[in-house]
């Protein structure tokens, strides 16, 4: 089988495939302090609730925004593992042409989801990830990666609100609204947050369409895609595990190559 991590500043995605199918997957905190035997912990435990074995983990892939974890996340499947992660990086194969200034500074994650977007939808794409930051990625009807845009996420935004706004309270906000007009703080916040983030989503994707001139397919992804699409018809997918498939299809190519 075949377990495949997604590493990001938030949460950690992670995936495990006997073969092309996803039979389980999980989301946890990103521990970026976390040493190689607390790993070992946790994916014991993980994998003792799931009634899953490790040895029967046989490869292992890893896409991460955050380096310093990387050299524990690799001393950990080493150890746990007796694997050699593959890390999506310079160097690895994704069968994806990159047209960016600098290939090296596009995150690892928004590779994988490109990878994934074009391999399923074979169309020209915006990925929109609800990651700590939001982040729009252009695939072309030719499977190019064409560029994007990052802004603050949605937890990032909230948090700015929370410190900078002393009487504002401290909320989670995860619900549709009622109503855009409020009745009170919390609802005005909620409010402000969802319709405020689902604008900005139409407004970049409107952009991006515009700079293009073509029409194109709008998938949406990350911890809080099903909430901002619901009110915002500018997506017209949610994928959940299109980053979990994109590590899949890039560990094929490299393995096959």
């Amino acid at each position: 089988m075949l377990l495949v991590m997604d590493v990001g500043n938030t949460n950690t995605v992670l995936g495990l495939f006997r073969g092309d199918e996803l039979i389980h997957d999980w989301r946890i905190r990103t521990e970026v302090n976390a040493t190689v035997d607390e790993f070992g912990v946790l994916f014991r435990n993980l994998f003792i609730s799931c009634e899953l074995k490790t040895k029967d983990v046989t490869d292992i892939a890893i896409s991460s925004v955050v380096p310093p974890i990387i050299n524990t996340l690799e001393g950990f499947c080493h150890k746990y593992f007796n694997i050699t992660p593959l890390i999506v990086g310079p160097g690895i194969r994704t069968g994806m042409p990159i047209f960016y200034d600098n290939p090296k500074e596009v995150g690892a994650d928004r590779i994988v989801n490109a990878v994934a977007a074009y391999e399923t939808y074979k169309q020209a794409t915006i990925v929109v990830d609800f990651g700590t930051a939001t982040t729009f990625d252009y695939i072309s009807e030719r499977g190019e990666y064409l560029g994007g845009v990052i802004s603050p996420g949605i937890m990032i935004s909230c948090e700015a609100l929370f410190q900078k706004a002393s009487k504002l309270p401290r909320v989670e906000i995860f619900a549709r609204p009622r109503s855009i007009l409020a009745k009170n703080t919390i609802a005005s916040m909620n409010a402000g947050i969802v319709y405020g983030y689902a604008g900005l989503v139409e407004g970049i994707v409107a952009r991006i369409k515009a700079e293009a001139k073509i029409d194109l397919k709008v998938v949406a992804t990350g911890g809080l895609a099903t909430l901002i699409a619901s009110e915002c018809p500018a997506i017209d997918e949610v994928d959940d595990y299109l980053t979990l498939r994109g590590l899949k299809i890039i560990f094929d190519r490299n393995r096959k190559s």
